[in-house]
Parts: C-alpha cells; sequence; structure tokens
C-alpha cells in the first residue's frame, strides 16, 4: 500500500502523462504565436529583483528548507532571466508500426532555471517538491529521460561536463556559486550566446513513476558526454546537489481535440478517442526504456488494440489514459 505522499506523487505524474495528449501538432499555428501563450503563466521580473549574486549571497548562511523556500519564493515572483522566457521548440516522434508515423512539438528553456537577470544569474538546483511547484505555477511539465536525450540532440550547443569532488559540500551554496561560474567561463570561451537550446553541462532531473515509491526523492539522469552518452543513468538515489538542473518543459494548450500528426497516414480530424490513444502511443515511445508490454485498466474507458499470441507486441499496448515511464519489466500492471 503507498503511502499518502506516494499517491500523490503517483496522481501528479499521471496528471502530467495525460497533459501530453496536447502535444498535438498544427501547422497552421506558427511557434511565435505559440510562446507568449506558454509562458503567460511566469509573471514579470521586478526591476528591484535580486541578481544572481545577490540572491547566492543573501542564501549562503541558510540551512537547506530555508534555502529551498527562498528559491520557490524568488521564482514564483518570476526572477528569472529574460531569455529564458524565449521557449524553443522539441521534435518528438516515434513510428509505432504499420506505416504510421507520430510526431509531435513540445517547448522548453533554452537553459536550465536560475534566478537573476540576462546579465547576473544563477542557475539553481533545488528539490523535487520546489521543482513541481514551479512547474505548475508555470503550466509546465518537468521532462522524462527520453525527452532529455531529445533536447541534447537538437541542441546547438553542447557543454562538456565539469564534475566537482564529490563530498557533502556538494549541496552548498558555494558549490552552486563555484559550478555555476565553470559553465559561465565555458560557455564565454566557447562563444556560446544566452538564447539558444544548450545542454550537456548539467544533470536534468526528470519524470519517473520510480518516485511513487520513492517518496521524498528526485529522479535525475543525462550530462551528456560528447558522444551523446549520458554520465548519469536514471536514479533516484541521489539528492539535490549542484549538477542538478531543472528545465521545464510546455505544452500548446488545445481547447479542442485533435489528432496527432500521422506522416503517411490521415489526420483522423477532432476525434478525442483518437489523440488520446495516438499520443499516449507516442508518450510510451518517449519513456519506455525498451519494448515492453504494458497493461492499464480504466473503469468503462478501454483503447483496444491487437495483441499478438505467445508473444512480446513490437510496441507497447495501451488500454487506458495514464501511462509514463516505470522500471523495465516484461509486464506491467496497474489500474488508472
Amino acid at each position: 500500500m503507498l503511502s499518502p505522499l506516494s499517491r500523490r506523487n503517483s496522481i501528479k505524474l499521471a496528471l502530467g502523462a495525460l497533459s501530453v495528449r496536447y502535444l498535438a501538432a498544427d501547422e497552421s499555428i506558427s511557434p511565435a504565436t505559440q510562446l507568449p501563450d506558454l509562458t503567460r503563466r511566469i509573471p514579470s521580473r521586478s526591476a528591484q529583483a535580486l541578481r544572481g549574486s545577490q540572491f547566492a549571497e543573501s542564501v549562503l548562511n541558510m540551512d537547506r528548507p530555508q534555502r529551498e523556500q527562498a528559491i520557490l519564493s524568488q521564482l514564483l515572483q518570476g526572477n528569472l532571466p529574460g531569455y529564458l522566457r524565449k521557449l524553443v521548440p522539441i521534435k518528438l516522434s516515434f513510428e509505432p508500426g504499420g506505416g504510421n508515423r507520430l510526431a509531435a512539438t513540445i517547448f522548453v528553456m533554452p537553459e536550465y532555471l536560475a534566478i537573476g537577470s540576462d546579465s547576473d544569474f544563477l542557475r539553481i538546483p533545488m528539490n523535487l517538491h520546489t521543482a513541481m511547484a514551479v512547474a505548475d505555477q508555470f503550466s509546465c511539465l518537468l521532462p522524462t529521460k527520453k525527452i532529455v536525450d531529445a533536447i541534447y540532440d537538437q541542441s546547438t550547443c553542447h557543454f562538456t561536463p565539469q564534475p566537482l569532488p564529490a563530498g557533502p559540500q556538494m549541496t552548498s551554496t558555494e558549490y552552486y556559486r563555484i559550478h555555476n561560474a565553470m559553465i559561465d567561463k565555458q560557455s564565454q570561451s566557447r562563444g556560446f550566446p544566452l538564447g539558444p537550446l544548450v545542454s550537456g553541462h548539467k544533470k536534468d532531473v526528470v519524470l519517473t513513476n520510480r518516485l511513487a515509491t520513492h517518496p521524498g526523492q528526485i529522479a535525475i539522469y543525462g550530462w551528456h558526454r560528447a558522444t551523446g552518452a549520458p554520465i548519469q543513468p536514471l536514479s533516484t538515489v541521489h539528492g539535490a546537489g549542484y549538477g542538478h538542473g531543472r528545465r521545464p518543459a510546455a505544452i500548446r494548450p488545445r481547447h479542442s481535440a485533435g489528432s496527432l500528426v500521422g506522416e503517411g497516414a490521415q489526420r483522423r480530424g477532432n476525434n478525442p478517442r483518437c489523440s488520446c490513444l495516438a499520443a499516449l502511443r507516442l508518450l510510451q515511445a518517449l519513456t519506455a526504456a525498451k519494448a515492453q508490454m504494458i497493461v492499464r485498466m480504466t473503469v468503462l474507458v478501454h483503447h483496444t488494440a491487437p495483441m499478438p499470441i505467445r508473444r512480446t507486441p513490437p510496441a507497447p499496448v495501451l488500454m487506458s489514459s495514464v501511462s509514463i515511464e516505470d522500471k523495465p519489466a516484461t509486464l506491467h500492471l496497474g489500474v488508472a
């Protein structure tokens, strides 16, 4: 039996998965017209807001709970650099078989969450509760590990990872400042401007169903090398540290249900049943660690798919409206 906190985590992750149905591509609406709508929940930055260096100094002697509250307060007040509000499109696709290709676009911040102005900001790690509260307020989601891979593949600029020595100081504000300065120095030496999509300089905090059985912990993944291979596999055994970044992903709201674009296939029009199923299939492709059979059951609503006899299906078979990444296994059973 899951604890109340575990159940709340499960519900929040499930709601995040459901939101993917709004990833439907709509070529009639350009990214330029979508972005103001996606960032409308982020408050404007006050002219009197703390700069990044001032914030770091203000929390230097705080304990971790006090610092988390200060981080949350600053971000919810809109104290983040202006360039982070200029979201970048990430294209996602999946070929489930049968010749139909599912494609979608999400929008992500070009860099990790930071506190301060464009000229003086601090990339700021935070715990899961803070990260989720900020994402909720901004109407965004945290990414999955496969979305993190897509971000790295589509980034304009790739940093070289710069780990610091391990130890208790990894969660200190001083380590946050040191690592931030190292990233700034590398960015300047390599001529990386503010605004284009960048990656490789931090691990990502990601969504995974493992959090339902690991309450109070963070799931991290990434910190890719130049080869594209991550230093950090998906893990929930670490706490918040200097090398962790939070990059919210935004999805364009749709006021009428539509289907994902199936390249080489007809559009299904405004059929919410088809739209939901297509979006869920894409979500599974983006989050499943490997081909596996996944069964979810929901009351009175079933989306059936062909089931091969005595063998694992080549793609997930979905029977529900809720399903996101879980531990790799041959069979998952659950109640939505």
